[in-house]
């Protein structure tokens, strides 16, 4: 596996990430990776026809979770060169089939994005869980949570979006159960903590706040996705999730 990191960035998490990742699988394309100054960018991975890109703020390639945050990114590149429903299937066609004819507001909207990028995140964590420890992503799905909601002003369209791996300034309290609702998924699928640990209490707390969002029904929704979904099997996942926050976190959930 080739990976070349950039200036910028100590080149033993990535190094270390590949190595993991080539326990099980392996990466046709070379992996470039670009540190970036603004933190607030955390990870995302580009696709090009002879190459993949890792795109990581310098403040994620420095910080203890580096190793964990590359072999995410890695495993995305994986999950493409697969050709994976989840990584081929375009969000803008799910979405108009899913919203076509009504009025969204442009938050509601935002956070659909979120939502795909978080059925996403569990195929690649599936990868991702199968060669790692998963201590330190619970730690860090527990502490963004944490964040998140003791940043939330309460009910209501307010703030900016925020997924697992990035919480921002106001934590907006729908996404935030959204976002608790994808953490939970993902370590009920794995079976990595047991009733009492904390992200229950942190989940029961971001769904208080946001009375409206089926917590329950995107846990549910997250948890039982298909290991290798046809493209349409992934569609109507993804149309089903957007309504679900779009058109349906408006009565009473769960």
């Amino acid at each position: 596996m080739d990976v070349r990191v950039g200036a910028g960035a100590p080149p033993d998490p990535f190094l270390g990430a590949a190595d993991l990742l080539a326990t099980e699988h392996d990466l046709d394309r070379p992996v470039r990776v670009r540190v970036r100054d603004d933190p607030d960018e955390r990870t995302w991975t580009a696709h090009y026809d002879d190459h993949h890109v890792l795109n990581i703020s310098r403040q994620a390639a420095t910080s203890a979770m580096a190793r964990e945050l590359a072999l995410h990114e890695l495993a995305h590149m994986v999950r493409y060169e697969q050709g994976h429903a989840s990584h081929t299937q375009s969000t803008d066609e799910a979405l108009f089939l899913a919203l076509s004819g009504r009025d969204v507001e442009r938050r509601k909207l935002t956070h659909c994005y979120q939502i795909a990028n978080h059925m996403r995140d569990i195929y690649a964590d599936d990868i991702t869980l199968s060669v790692a420890p998963a201590a330190k992503l619970v730690q860090f799905l527990e502490s963004q949570l944490a964040a998140a909601v003791a940043d939330a002003p309460g009910p209501g369209p307010t703030g900016a979006a925020a997924d697992s791996r990035r919480v921002s300034v106001g934590a907006d309290p729908d996404i935030t159960a959204v976002n608790a609702a994808f953490a939970l998924a993902l370590v009920e699928r794995h079976g990595l903590i047991d009733a009492e640990h904390r992200l229950y209490d942190l989940a029961r707390a971001a769904a208080a706040d946001a009375p409206t969002v089926g917590m329950e029904t995107f846990k549910r929704l997250f948890r039982t996705l298909g290991e290798d979904p046809s493209e349409s099997d992934f569609r109507r996942d993804l149309v089903t999730a957007t309504r679900e926050y779009a058109l349906d976190a408006g009565r009473a959930a769960d």
